[in-house]
């Protein structure tokens, strides 16, 4: 079977069951070199399964996935793809400073025998500055907002500047500022570097301008895959309705069906 090369992410005919239970049926979706798309869907649509699939941490039943034009599992260079995930609570006491969390991102790329180097000191800075915490860098991880804390996961993924950047959820109950500079940072990666974006979230306000494509995923199926003004014309905004849109998501197929 031939390997799309432009293609960052490939996923074709995916199927996953827990205890026999479907929970992914045959999921088909890309994501092209450079490109910023978004995954969507009600709880319960398979979403965290397919992410974890995506990144080798589960085989699927059947189906292929490749990153970078690789299976997960066979993927040698894994900085090039980065990963935040889904905000939580870290230790109330974590030592760490926010400079040695993110240069911990780039060990993953020079390795850990190696003494950092002016160039890794050099994007560590680069990756606080892009989302807006340069001047916490000897700040405790513990003494920052959730939205701050949030924010250097994201510098963490960004250090070394990864060809595909995958965020589950990332600004799930951050503050507008937060997700402001957020989205600042992504459209900087993918613009300045050439990276692409796989975003997973039920809020679209502060990116809603900046995607290429909308995915949604429903019931373990692509129910929809488009731009968001194809998005749009179900009766949806994502930038209007970011705060009821898993209600207009559970309705997608009805809408579909009624135009």
């Amino acid at each position: 079977m031939t390997i799309d090369t432009a293609r960052v992410l490939d996923v074709d005919d995916v199927h996953f069951a827990y205890r026999e239970e479907p929970v992914l049926r045959g999921v088909t979706l890309h994501v092209d070199a450079g490109e910023f798309v978004a995954l969507a869907g009600p709880n319960g649509s398979g979403k965290s399964t397919l992410l974890r699939v995506v990144l080798g941490l589960a085989p699927p039943d059947r189906g292929r996935v490749h990153l970078l034009g690789t299976p997960p599992g066979a993927l040698q260079r894994r900085w090039r793809v980065g990963y935040v995930p889904q905000r939580s609570v870290l230790p109330e006491h974590l030592p760490a400073t926010v400079t040695e969390v993110v240069s911990s991102g780039r060990i993953a790329r020079s390795g850990w025998a190696r003494r950092q180097r002016a160039a890794d000191a050099q994007a560590v800075e680069h990756a606080l500055e892009s989302v807006g915490v340069a001047g916490l860098g000897q700040r405790r991880m513990h003494e920052l907002s959730g939205g701050q804390q949030q924010r250097v996961l994201i510098a963490k993924a960004l250090v070394n500047e990864p060809s595909l950047l995958v965020l589950d959820e990332p600004v799930a109950g951050v503050d507008a500022e937060s997700q402001r500079l957020f989205r600042d940072a992504l459209v900087h990666l993918q613009r300045e570097h050439g990276a692409a974006v796989f975003l997973v979230s039920h809020e679209f306000g502060a990116v809603a301008d900046d995607l290429d494509r909308l995915l949604v995923l429903q019931a373990g199926k692509v129910a929809f895959d488009g731009t968001p003004a194809e998005f749009a014309a179900t009766g949806v905004s994502l930038g209007v309705h970011r705060d009821d849109m898993p209600v207009w998501l559970e309705g997608l197929d009805e809408r579909a069906r009624e135009r």
